[in-house]
């Protein structure tokens, strides 16, 4: 059974709604998007060193698909981690599987849950998930997520969508990794005990 890893950009107050920019999900009436943007090459570059190096696929919410295929199909194929992404078997939680034209995509429909038990149970390499705050609500739900990758801002917004903001259930995390970046943004990687 091959594990599932979230990437998320949260704040220290857990906030991981529209790190990038500020059109990116403005849901709920959200006005503080692109809060990572003056952290974002350093961050970026640990990244790509510590979790995109590595054989994966990806697992996607239908709206983060629609943000990093337009940028990343277009990226260059000899650079990382374009040529990685490009590359990856992205599976997209979608109903509209005919509009999936980044390469390697494929649609992942019917209940969210029984579907990536079922992906986890395939052979394969790790199963990532980029963002995707509500795919990530529903895979706590389903108690499916195996490692956390969190980067953790030093920026605190006081509202906004937030990672664990529907998780009642009690969490037994170890740290197995944490480095932080000299503009202060602090990597940590737990593993479910």
């Amino acid at each position: 059974m091959r594990k599932l890893a979230i990437l998320t950009f949260v704040t220290l107050d857990g906030v991981m709604q529209a790190p990038s920019s500020s059109d990116e999900d403005r849901s709920g009436g959200f006005t503080q998007g692109g809060w990572a943007q003056s952290h974002w090459d350093e961050v970026m570059a640990q990244v790509a060193v510590e979790a995109m190096h590595d054989p994966y696929e990806l697992l996607l919410g239908r709206k983060t698909y629609e943000l990093f295929a337009p940028h990343w199909s277009t990226a260059p194929q000899d650079q990382e981690p374009g040529a990685m992404l490009n590359e990856a078997v992205k599976h997209v939680v979608t109903s509209h599987a005919h509009e999936l034209r980044w390469n390697n995509s494929r649609p992942l429909t019917g209940d969210v849950g029984e579907a990536v038990s079922r992906l986890k149970s395939e052979n394969g390499p790790l199963i990532q998930v980029h963002g995707s705050w509500q795919l990530i609500q529903t895979l706590l739900a389903h108690d499916l997520i195996d490692e956390f990758r969190l980067w953790v801002f030093p920026i605190v917004l006081g509202s906004g969508k937030r990672l664990f903001e529907n998780s009642a259930q009690l969490q037994k995390l170890k740290l197995v990794k944490m480095s932080g970046t000299p503009n202060g943004v602090v990597m940590q990687i737990y593993r479910r005990v």
